[in-house]
């Protein structure tokens, strides 16, 4: 349990700096990319060294690092990191026959160099790691937030989750079946009834501590399960309502990672049915699948208790309309790994 005071995302939407959910931008080939953001206050020696994933973390974190100049640590969760500075790197091994090579695309292209130029940048010298767990990399991320606070209350934490598209990946999970065959709108994502979903990117930063004081909401409970029982799914979801100490009808919106894909409807639909009073409203539709999405979701979810507003689009089920103060958050990668946050308003 741990306090949120602080969030920016960069998404494919219009997150950052303003923010306008209501206006769906489309996607391109079943890609969503995270729209390009100023980039004036990073220095042009350095800017022009950094991949793509760095850079959308240094600019999603140059406001917070602005106004928290005393962070404890830097906590980043992602599965892939720089990987297309990787490949960058790899097909000059290739083209140049292992001889005098590029180091700037290998510096930038390991997952621990976007929290690494972050610590740079900041002159931190604090806790500074990476979590890459896949689909659970920024839940991981989630987690050691939560112990290092319980071990240091007093402490506050720069707190992350990111991926970028790369042709590599993107490639890799077109033929492995995670990418639809079909080009598709992003926003007739849920209607198919197909296999596969589109791709996306995006960033979410989140600064954190254990003082209520000033804070916009508070993150109650984090639950991982890796399996593709669905049963097991199930009970996992009630065991995580109990451990949180609320009754279903106490949930006021339920938002789920439904991703467009036919074969993991089924998973949703069982989490639905537990709590028939709450609102259901999906994300995907917005940023795309990728492994660290439930980032995004988790800054939508603070977004919208302070707005108390939620975009026609989202909504798959609506319910009596009453003031927003629990959500949960359920992500499902692939059908194997899930996820649930509860956050509530403070």
């Amino acid at each position: 349990m741990f306090y949120i005071h602080h969030t920016v995302c960069i998404s494919p939407q219009i997150s950052f700096p303003e923010v306008n959910l209501d206006n769906l931008l489309t996607s391109i080939d079943n890609k969503l990319y995270a729209k390009q953001v100023s980039s004036a206050d990073i220095p042009p020696a350095i800017l022009r060294r950094m991949g793509k994933a760095v850079k959308m973390a240094v600019s999603a974190s140059g406001p917070l690092l602005k106004h928290y100049t005393n962070l404890d640590g830097i906590i980043i969760g992602t599965a892939n990191g720089g990987m297309e500075d990787c490949i960058k790197f790899l097909n000059q091994i290739f083209q140049y026959e292992e001889g005098v090579l590029t180091p700037t695309n290998f510096v930038q292209s390991t997952p621990n160099a976007i929290a690494a130029q972050l610590g740079f940048i900041s002159k931190n010298k604090g806790y500074n790691i990476t979590h890459v767990h896949r689909g659970l990399a920024f839940e991981n991320a989630l987690i050691d937030v939560e112990m290092l606070l319980d071990d240091n209350p007093a402490h506050t934490y720069l707190l992350g989750g990111l991926d970028e598209i790369s042709d590599y990946n993107f490639n890799i999970e077109y033929l492995c079946g995670y990418i639809k065959k079909e080009i598709i709108n992003n926003s007739e994502l849920y209607t198919g009834k197909t296999t596969g979903s589109i791709a996306g990117e995006g960033v979410a930063m989140f600064v954190v501590n254990n003082n209520k004081e000033g804070a916009i909401s508070i993150l109650k409970n984090v639950k991982t399960i890796h399996t593709t029982d669905k049963n097991e799914v199930l009970e996992v979801f009630k065991e995580f309502l109990f451990n949180s100490q609320l009754q279903n009808d106490e949930i006021d919106m339920l938002l789920t990672g439904e991703n467009g894909d036919e074969r993991y409807i089924t998973y949703s639909e069982l989490i639905e049915s537990v709590v028939p009073d709450a609102i259901v409203a999906r994300y995907k539709h917005m940023l795309g699948e990728f492994q660290t999405a439930s980032a995004f979701a988790l800054w939508l979810a603070n977004y919208i208790l302070q707005d108390q507003h939620v975009p026609v689009h989202m909504v798959k089920k609506q319910t009596i309309s009453k003031p927003l103060r629990n959500i949960i958050i359920y992500n499902n990668y692939q059908g194997f790994q899930h996820s649930f946050m509860l956050l509530s308003k403070v």
